[in-house]
C-alpha cells in the first residue's frame, strides 16, 4: 500500500526505533499531520521522560509550539493506549481532548501490560481509525523483546 498514510506511518515506525530500551513499555513512534498534509509534531516513547508515550510527546510538542491539531491525523506505530498505569490519561483520551479526528496505526496493542481498547474508545467517540498492517511486522520486530522475541 503506497500513499500518504503508508508514508507517514513509516515515519512513525522509524521513530519507534529511537526509543530507549525498556522491558516495561512498548517502543512507539508518532507523527501528527494537519488536514493539509503538513507535519505538526512528532515524538517517540521515552523521548522526554521515562514514562512518556509517543502520542503524548507529539501532542505536548504541538501544544508548546501553539500549533492547533484540531482535525489532524495521528500516525502511531502501535494502537494508542486506552488504559495506562504510568499517567492519569491514556493516549486515546489525549487524542480525543485535542480534537484529532483520524488515527492510523500499524499494529493493535498486544495484551501485555493493560487490556487494549484504544481503537475501540476512539471509534466510539467518532474518530476514524485506520489500520495499515503492511508495517505491522516492523512494529513486532522493534518490540520483539516484549512479544516473545529477542531484544533489550
Amino acid at each position: 500500500m503506497a500513499g500518504p498514510d503508508h508514508e507517514w506511518l513509516a515515519e512513525a515506525v522509524a521513530l519507534s526505533r529511537l526509543c530507549p530500551p525498556s522491558r516495561t513499555a512498548f517502543s512507539v513512534g508518532a507523527v501528527v499531520v494537519a488536514a493539509d498534509g503538513v507535519e505538526v509534531a512528532r515524538g517517540f516513547s521515552r523521548e522526554q521522560g521515562e514514562h512518556d508515550h509517543a502520542e503524548e510527546v507529539a501532542l505536548r510538542k504541538a501544544d508548546r509550539a501553539g500549533i492547533p491539531v484540531l482535525g489532524a491525523t495521528m500516525y502511531s506505530s502501535l494502537e494508542p493506549c486506552g488504559a495506562r498505569r504510568s499517567a492519569p490519561l491514556p493516549c486515546a483520551q489525549l487524542i480525543l481532548r485535542h480534537g484529532i479526528r483520524r488515527v492510523v496505526f500499524a499494529l493493535a496493542e498486544p495484551d501485555v501490560f493493560v487490556s487494549p481498547f484504544g481503537a475501540t474508545a476512539l471509534r466510539s467517540s467518532g474518530v476514524t481509525v485506520v489500520v495499515v498492517d503492511a508495517l505491522a511486522a516492523d512494529v513486532r520486530e522493534i518490540n520483539a523483546h516484549l512479544l516473545g522475541g529477542t531484544g533489550p
